[in-house]
């Protein structure tokens, strides 16, 4: 049961990943991967979100499989994120490429500590 639940949510958590970056890069008229930084940082803030309720006992291990492993697995796209990453490096988008893998660090971490901080009121 909980490995079909990670695939269901896996399932979900992708096609909205793609839905969302699509979505985003066709208002973007720029080489910056918008779409995939906005999926990362959403997604680093829900995990926190979901482990901070997780953690105070408020959630089953079934459903923390299914959002956290399951939907945001399949949401969040750091393998995206690296072959994004080389492919500016490669194009001598250099400017591009540190703003993008240092906006994506900074706010992925940022967004999870919200994420977890936010918890501890509610």
């Amino acid at each position: 049961m909980k490995i079909f639940l990670i695939g269901v949510g896996s399932f979900i958590g992708g096609a909205g990943r793609y839905l969302l970056s699509l979505f985003l890069q066709q208002r973007l008229v720029s080489n910056f991967p918008i779409g995939t930084l906005t999926v990362n940082i959403l997604g680093c803030f829900f995990i926190g979100v979901i482990f901070g309720i997780s953690e105070k006992g408020n959630m089953s291990d079934e459903w923390r499989l299914f959002l956290a492993t399951g939907i945001l697995g399949g949401f969040t796209t750091f393998s995206a994120f690296s072959y994004e990453s080389v492919n500016l490096i490669r194009s001598n988008e250099l400017f591009y490429a540190l703003l993008y893998i240092g906006a994506s660090l900074l706010f992925g971490i940022l967004a999870t500590f919200i994420g977890v901080w936010l918890c501890k009121f509610f």
